[in-house]
């Protein structure tokens, strides 16, 4: 396979409006597909909708002393070298890249999204030229909530009769039960079945990914490998 261009991006940091706590993006839905397309050959572009420093959420940064993601040996690795962390002191925004030389996209997900994905126009039409390009177009765990919001031409919900995943149902009401609080905002499962997407959930907290021709999608944090070899199959 030549070499490709791929683009990952991730959320800016922000506050969330449920718990009041300090979100970002998850730390092995960037790394762990980024792992998987460098080992590939290909170059990657980190970037984020505003551009700037970019944070983890502290659940998934497996130093945090909750313990949560200790087992995470590849993101703990790659978040020691400094040659990684660098490139998230300052991300380059989505509107100060063109994207034409760019072979595929994957939003990570993360705690973020679910609070300043909706509705974003700049992400909306980024994640939008690569579908309409035939292009290999991702979307991880809660990154995918920008589905969301995409129409086709007609106006009609773009993820109408398509399959696709996300964060499941199953995995929200674990982790509502773990901080005894409704922790997001919406459901993304209930969304994309109100649209009329067909949302195939596997089992909670196991990898899993689906394509639906050139849009992927990914369940929640263990499932950026199985993503990631999803778009490297439709790259050919």
């Amino acid at each position: 396979m030549p070499t490709r261009h791929l683009l990952v991006v991730v959320a800016n940091p922000a506050v969330s409006t449920t718990l009041g706590w300090p979100v970002g993006f998850w730390a092995s839905e960037l790394i762990h597909p980024y792992h998987a397309f460098v080992n590939a050959g290909h170059r990657v572009t980190i970037a984020s909708p505003a551009g700037g420093r970019v944070e983890l959420d502290a659940y998934s940064d497996p130093r945090d002393p909750s313990g949560y993601s200790r087992d995470d040996g590849l993101s703990l690795d790659y978040l020691g070298r400094s040659s990684f962390t660098s490139l998230l002191t300052e991300t380059p925004s989505l509107a100060s890249l063109s994207l034409a030389p760019f072979d595929a996209i994957l939003v990570a997900g993360g705690q973020s999204p679910m609070f300043t994905f909706r509705g974003h126009a700049g992400l909306l039409a980024a994640f939008r030229s690569f579908l309409d390009a035939g292009k290999p177009a991702a979307a991880l765990c809660h990154g995918t909530c920008l589905l969301l919001d995409l129409k086709k031409a007609d106006g009609t919900p773009f993820i109408r009769g398509r399959r696709l995943t996300g964060f499941a149902n199953s995995e929200e009401d674990f982790a509502d039960r773990a901080v005894g609080r409704k922790v997001m905002p919406f459901r993304i499962e209930d969304e994309a079945r109100a649209l009329g997407a067909s949302f195939v959930a596997g089992p909670a907290f196991a990898p899993h990914a689906l394509r639906d021709g050139n849009l992927i999608t990914g369940q929640q944090q263990h499932s950026g490998e199985v993503t990631a070899r999803l778009v490297l199959e439709a790259l050919g």
